[in-house]
């Protein structure tokens, strides 16, 4: 099976995915980058990832020409080399029905954009609908790295059966969940009180058809959009509900100036903004709390001990002129963050172009502010797109780190594409983690695998 080659550089050899690595088991020849567990990162110049038939890591280990000759029997070797191998990508926060408008409303503040670009559409967010975007959704995900998403589907429960069913299909790992609310809602023929009971009792329905199917590669999350679309009292019981149901729960927190503000007119007792989630039961180790740009040190504090975690998307924020995270206060913090790509409010589904978004703003603070925290380095920016991010989910036991015993969510990416010259290779590992992220290409991911099976891209 031949992975899509579109590169402009003819010369330079498109590489092939052997039919036997399209399930397991299987074991690749290539490089390895990949953070660790214990902390740190490893490197194998010439390495083995063997797969077993559960779709399990049985092996990772440096290999070389007397070894492959000398090696026991075992599934066949296909060699990738020089592709380098990382760990699947996992984003935390995604609008599936927005991507058919990504790329477009820039400069727009977030409520004007809103209503703009993202109310009509998701408006129009039905079965049909869902049928023909959650697929390519899907597909446009795995090409770009990402092995596992977080995303908000529509308000209407037909729609989100398709969007599971689809997921079911493909074979991402994602975890999805109905939009609530009941302040800004699409059907003005229901009052506030049948809004709010529609909305819990139609996500109460996919979490029994959906929660936990394949093992757990499907999720469900409990999805009130924000404070501003939703009564208190929504907030409340959906924090209960996803506490009986052991669901996650998500949101969007103190992204943008304006929605602050409306926030406090609408929640006048709160004392700041996650107050207002807090006082909702809300804040807990399953919550993800998408952007957090604007937060006072009582939210912090509030949110890191809760254990809740935090979607950095940096390329959205840029996009929509609503500020820059301190990441590195955050971080000092103890808070959980991970990274999120926000399609539509960011403009691409690429974990490796928010990457990038968030070095360059993360430099902007510190040269213009003077933030005197830490930068991420390129493999610190790794770390945070793919085990930070599964730790985020709570599953970083299981996927996030190529190490033996995990399940094998990983990715291929060609680094010579990335390559300023033709030919020009490195093997020092922050380089070439640093130009996949500066000198990100459409076409430098070449294969990305979910329990060891070559996802459709």
């Amino acid at each position: 099976m031949a992975v899509s080659d579109g590169t402009t550089a003819p010369k330079m050899p498109s590489v092939e995915v052997p039919e036997r690595l399209l399930h397991p088991p299987f074991a690749v020849r290539a490089r390895i980058l990949t953070p660790l567990d214990r902390g740190g990162t490893r490197y194998i110049a010439d390495g083995l990832l063997s797969v077993d038939e559960a779709g399990r890591i049985a092996e990772v280990l440096e290999l070389g020409e007397k070894a492959v000759r000398q090696r026991p029997d075992g599934p066949p070797l296909v060699d990738l080399r020089p592709l380098l191998l990382l760990p699947g990508l996992v984003d935390l926060h995604a609008h599936l029905p927005q991507l058919p408008n990504a790329g477009l409303g820039a400069g727009l503040d977030l409520l004007t954009w809103l209503e703009r670009y993202i109310f009509p559409l998701e408006r129009h967010f039905d079965e049909a609908t869902a049928a023909r975007v959650a697929p390519a959704a899907y597909r446009a995900f795995a090409a770009a790295g990402t092995t596992t998403a977080v995303l908000y589907g529509a308000v209407y429960e037909s729609s989100l059966d398709v969007c599971f069913a689809e997921a079911e299909r493909h074979g991402m790992r994602v975890v999805i969940g109905k939009v609530m609310q009941d302040r800004l809602r699409y059907d003005e023929t229901l009052d506030d009180r049948e809004v709010l009971e529609l909305s819990l009792a139609q996500s109460r329905r996919l979490i029994e058809r959906w929660h936990g199917r394949d093992g757990g590669r499907l999720c469900y999350a409990v999805t009130p959009r924000f404070a501003v679309a939703c009564s208190e009292e929504m907030l409340r019981r959906s924090a209960a509900l996803a506490a009986e149901t052991g669901t996650y729960w998500q949101t969007h927190l103190a992204e943008d100036r304006h929605e602050i503000e409306e926030v406090h007119r609408l929640f006048p007792e709160a004392a700041d903004y996650t107050a207002v989630y807090e006082r909702a039961g809300a804040l807990g180790p399953r919550s993800i709390f998408a952007h957090g740009i604007y937060l006072s040190d009582r939210e912090v504090e509030a949110l890191a001990a809760s254990g809740a975690s935090l979607a950095h998307c940096p390329s959205s924020n840029l996009f929509l002129a609503s500020g820059a995270m301190p990441l590195a206060r955050y971080r000092a913090a103890g808070l959980s963050i991970g990274l999120g790509s926000d399609v539509a409010g960011g403009p691409d589904l690429s974990l490796f172009s928010v990457m990038r978004a968030g070095a360059y703003v993360q430099s902007g603070l510190r040269t213009i502010r003077g933030d005197d925290g830490p930068i991420l380095r390129p493999l610190d920016w790794l770390a945070l797109a793919s085990l930070q991010g599964a730790r985020a989910l709570g599953i970083g036991d299981s996927v996030g780190s190529l190490e033996r015993g995990k399940e094998a969510d990983f990715i291929a990416v060609d680094p010579r594409r990335t390559a300023p010259i033709s030919g020009q290779q490195t093997d020092d590992p922050s380089d070439l983690m640093s130009r996949l992220i500066y000198r990100e290409r459409p076409d430098m991911v070449r294969g990305a695998w979910v329990r060891g099976r070559l996802l459709p891209t």
